[in-house]
C-alpha cells in the first residue's frame, strides 16, 4: 500500500516535552508502565532490549529492579535523555527499518516494546528480529494503541489498516498507523511468537488525583493501551507467503 509512516524521527522535535508529559503524567506513569512492568516480572540479572526505549523512562526503572538494558531509540535527542536518565545502561540510535545486526542471535533474555508499534511499517520485519535475538525461554513484552479506542475516535473500517495523521494536544503532529487487533495477533504469529498474556490495563488509584475524568473512563471504556507478553512458539517460526519484491507487511519504516 502508498500509505507509510516513513523514516522520520516524529519525537525528536518534542523529546524534552515527552519527558515531562510522561515521566509523571496519567497515560504514561499510571497506566502503560505498571502494566508493562507488571508483565516483564522479576528482571533482576535479566539483560533487557528497550526497543524504542524514549527518554529512558523504562530503563531507568529496569536498572532499579537489576536488569542490565541495551535500548535504542530513532530520536537522537531521545537516546541523550536516556543516558542521562539511565547512567548505567546502554544506548544507540536505531532505525527499526533496519536489522538489529549489532545484536547475536539469541543474545537477550527479554524484549520491551512499549507504545511504539503504531511507529513502524513493516511490524512482522521488526517483530522477526526481535524473535532472533531472545533467547529460548525469554519473552517479547509491548504495549500499543487500544484498537477499539482508535476506532471509537476516528470511525470508519476497523478492519482496514491505515496511517493517520493527528496533531495532540500540546501541538505534537504524529502520523502512526490504525490497525485491528487480528493484524497485532497475525504479525506475532507470523514472527514465531505465542501470546502467553493480553492485558487491558486500568490505571493505578493514583491517577484519579490528576485527572478524575480520564480515570473513570479508562476504569470502564477500552479507549487507552493494552499489553501483551508473547513468548516464541517452540513449534518454529510459520513461513509467511509474500509475493516476490513485496515486503512482509503493509509498508516499511
Amino acid at each position: 500500500m502508498t500509505d507509510a509512516v516513513g523514516e522520520h524521527p516524529q519525537y525528536d522535535v518534542f523529546a524534552d516535552e515527552f519527558l515531562e508529559h510522561a515521566q509523571d503524567g496519567l497515560f504514561n506513569a499510571h497506566y502503560d508502565r505498571p502494566a508493562c512492568l507488571d508483565l516483564l516480572g522479576d528482571v533482576a540479572g535479566a539483560s533487557i532490549l528497550d526497543a524504542a526505549c524514549g527518554p529512558g523512562l523504562y530503563a531507568e526503572e529496569l536498572t532499579a529492579r537489576g536488569a542490565r538494558v541495551t535500548g535504542f531509540d530513532h530520536s537522537p535527542r531521545m537516546i541523550e535523555l536516556a543516558r542521562h536518565r539511565a547512567p548505567s545502561a546502554t544506548f544507540r540510535t536505531h532505525d527499526l527499518s533496519h536489522r538489529l545486526d549489532w545484536l547475536a542471535d539469541h543474545s537477550v533474555d527479554i524484549v520491551l516494546f512499549a507504545l511504539a508499534l503504531e511507529y513502524v511499517d513493516d511490524k512482522l520485519a521488526a517483530l522477526r528480529e526481535f524473535h532472533r535475538v531472545l533467547r529460548p525461554g525469554g519473552a517479547l513484552v509491548l504495549s500499543r494503541l487500544h484498537p477499539t479506542g482508535d476506532w471509537l475516535r476516528h470511525g470508519g473500517n476497523y478492519f482496514a489498516p491505515r496511517v493517520i495523521e493527528e496533531t495532540w494536544s500540546r501541538g505534537w503532529q504524529l502520523k502512526y498507523w490504525l490497525e485491528p487487533l487480528e493484524k497485532t495477533c497475525e504479525d506475532l504469529h507470523g514472527a514465531g511468537f505465542l501470546i502467553e498474556r493480553l492485558v487491558e490495563p486500568r490505571p493505578t488509584p493514583p491517577a484519579a488525583k490528576i485527572d478524575q475524568d480520564k480515570y473513570d473512563r479508562l476504569c470502564r471504556e477500552p479507549t487507552g493501551f493494552l499489553a501483551i507478553r508473547a513468548v516464541p512458539d517452540p513449534r518454529g517460526t510459520p513461513v509467511v507467503n509474500t509475493t516476490p519484491g513485496q515486503r512482509s507487511d503493509a509498508g516499511t519504516l
